[in-house]
């Protein structure tokens, strides 16, 4: 959508991931960057010589000069600077989680349902190459486990580790089974700060589907990967390396096509190996531009506002059995 006058972004908070999407929104075909802001003005400076992006001296300003505001502060100020922008009409990006509490989220999607504009959650993993993969098959998932392990950095150790990192797993899992929590099981530990660091839990869904998901932010070494299991099928995708690695099992006669066959012994029946030639593309820089997309042409954007609460909702279930182990 190159050929389209670019949109005006505003963005709020110039910490880690602050940065990089100011990067990202200053060399867009979409965006057009007009200003960031932030209480820490000399990390605000640095960002804006970086980049060339101006500097915002007043968030109400920057908010009324923006087509769509960008939320990549702390979470706590997350509902605030959304409801204004919402209020004021501006469609939103909020990194995720989408607010701390449940009924922020519900308030800032009900708001924003009700004056048509759009909320895009920061759940950037969607946009991962490893997960397009899945584009175009029939998916129907019966059991998934999930790691996601992460080294320890002080940054982020004032939320849990469901909400800080199983969260991604979460919205994945949730847009792939396309079906009700129907329980859970979870079990943590919290090992160098005071919150969870290490967490593990058993979804089961009303549809039958059981995901099993790990999340650690104090392991050497790293790890996002995802197994997806199904009727004849069994996915791999390390989301770190960008890579999906994919197992069928067809009927021998069929037009097989794939990496590599094998064979069942005593079967009419092969499995099809196959290891997807994915794209070196930038999840940030896509995600970025389906906001635009969802915005120009008026439609749900990828990881939505209700997205983003129903993500947050499954966390905090699982959060809430992790503090009553105390």
């Amino acid at each position: 959508m190159t050929n389209l006058p670019k949109l005006k972004a505003g963005l709020i908070g110039a910490g880690h991931i602050g940065r990089f999407h100011t990067r990202h929104l200053s060399q867009h075909d979409d965006w057009e960057c007009v200003g960031i802001y932030d209480t820490d003005h000399e990390r605000t400076s640095l960002i804006s010589e970086e980049f060339g992006v101006p500097i915002a001296e007043d968030v109400d300003l920057l908010i009324a000069a923006c087509d769509a505001l960008f939320i990549t502060c702390p979470t706590k100020f997350h509902f605030s600077h959304a409801m204004n922008a919402i209020q004021a009409g501006k469609h939103v990006f909020i990194e995720k989680p989408i607010t701390v509490t449940l009924e922020e989220g519900e308030e800032l999607v009900a708001a924003a349902e009700k004056t048509g504009v759009k909320i895009q959650v920061g759940h950037v993993e969607r946009f991962n190459p490893a997960l397009a993969a899945l584009t175009g098959l029939e998916l129907n998932p019966q059991f998934i486990e999930a790691h996601r392990l992460v080294s320890f950095v002080p940054r982020g150790i004032d939320n849990p580790v469901v909400h800080e990192n199983m969260i991604h797993d979460i919205d994945i899992i949730l847009s792939l089974v396309k079906s009700p929590v129907k329980d859970i099981q979870a079990n943590g530990l919290a090992v160098v700060s005071q919150l969870a660091d290490i967490a593990n839990a058993r979804i089961t869904f009303e549809n039958g589907c059981v995901a099993n998901v790990t999340a650690s932010r104090i392991s050497l070494n790293p790890m996002r990967k995802m197994r997806i299991f199904q009727k004849d099928h069994y996915i791999t995708i390390d989301f770190q390396a960008g890579s999906t690695e994919m197992y069928r099992l067809v009927q021998s006669a069929s037009t097989l096509e794939g990496d590599r066959v094998i064979p069942l012994e005593g079967s009419d029946k092969s499995i099809v190996y196959s290891n997807k030639d994915l794209p070196k593309t930038d999840a940030m820089y896509a995600e970025q531009a389906a906001f635009a997309k969802a915005i120009r042409l008026a439609e749900t954007p990828v990881v939505s506002g209700r997205d983003g609460l129903e993500a947050l909702r499954v966390a905090e279930m699982i959060n809430q059995q992790l503090m009553g182990q105390k």
